[in-house]
């Protein structure tokens, strides 16, 4: 892929980053980096560096950024401004820096930090570091240089930049659907405390045919997965205990337990996923976790963070599951 196509594709990718929205006026916007890759090869390569804030601004925003580290600006690199212009009604803006190729070494490094500016609240990752790296290294020999490899001592495919896939996550776990319609997860217009159980799964691998999978609890099967299951790449599979579940689940592939339930005990029980060998893959062990939750448990930040009741997570806004979404009701 040329260089210009995969600077667009970065870019494409961090535009499509979803942050909180901003709730009032007087929520001031929150300000995050985003960098179209991790390294700034010495053939005078381009890395792009996107300003994302959390829902578009309603006036012109000047954010001054601050150059920093041991490469010099305009001698190591040069940069196409010093400060992010985001007009009014968008939410981000984009800075490109070049390589120049002069002087190079293996310990040059920029840092980058976005300016206090009054009205905005700095983010986690309003500062970031770009190496300068030769162009050709490839430190874990997978094919991909290290100036676009996100993990640069794993090798990795390179529709995953690079990284290993990290392959089927469970996200999600409702165990103890609330009471009352609150608890209705399948959304079939019935709260049932076992159709209403689900389990939440996301393939972060390429497209997976769980053909033949299972899913049991401590003591007895309680899904067999039907032939034809194909989970694409970086999708989301959700199963329910039983109902007839209604909604659109973020576009997720939707199945009931194929034995009418999946009859997971609140006072302690195994949620345990096996593939067709019966090689267990995935276990959760609800005796770690409140015995009456009224609530899913799931991960923070999804994918990737510890389980945690779902509505203390700020970005589920007192949601009490989310199943086939992310924490802020989002698609995956």
């Amino acid at each position: 892929m040329g260089s210009l196509k995969r600077l667009a594709a970065y870019s494409m990718m961090a535009g499509a980053l979803v942050l909180h929205a901003c709730q009032s006026r007087d929520v001031y916007p929150v300000a995050n980096l985003v960098l179209s890759q991790p390294g700034l090869g010495t053939d005078s390569s381009e890395v792009q560096i996107v300003l994302k804030i959390n829902g578009p601004t309603n006036r012109p925003l000047v954010v001054p950024v601050a150059f920093g580290g041991n490469a010099q600006l305009n001698r190591h690199y040069r940069s196409n401004g010093i400060a992010f212009e985001i007009p009014a009604g968008l939410d981000s803006a984009v800075l490109v820096l070049q390589s120049t190729g002069v002087d190079y070494n293996d310990s040059l490094g920029i840092e980058l930090s976005v300016v206090p500016t009054e009205g905005l609240i700095l983010g986690p990752s309003s500062k970031v570091v770009i190496a300068l790296l030769d162009a050709q290294r490839d430190t874990d020999n997978d094919g991909i240089p290290d100036i676009y490899d996100r993990c640069p001592n794993e090798p990795g495919p390179a529709d995953n930049q690079g990284c290993p896939w990290p392959g089927l996550i469970l996200n999600e776990v409702l165990y103890d659907p609330p009471a009352d319609l609150a608890g209705d997860a399948n959304g079939d217009g019935l709260r049932d405390p076992l159709a209403d159980e689900f389990a939440e799964f996301y393939n972060d691998g390429p497209a997976l045919d769980i053909s033949g999978y299972s899913l049991w609890d401590a003591s007895s099967l309680r899904h067999s997965f039907p032939a034809g299951t194909l989970i694409p790449s970086r999708g989301v599979l959700v199963v329910f205990g039983g109902g007839n579940p209604t909604g659109a689940f973020g576009g997720a592939n939707v199945q009931t337990a194929s034995t009418g339930q999946l009859n997971l005990n609140n006072a302690g029980d195994l949620l345990i996923l096996k593939n067709s060998s019966g090689e267990e893959l995935v276990r959760f062990d609800i005796a770690l976790y409140s015995g009456d939750p009224n609530q899913s448990y799931t991960r923070s930040p999804d994918l990737t963070g510890p389980f945690i009741l779902h509505s203390v997570i700020p970005s589920a806004m007192g949601a009490l599951f989310s199943p086939g979404l992310r924490l802020n009701r989002t698609p995956f």
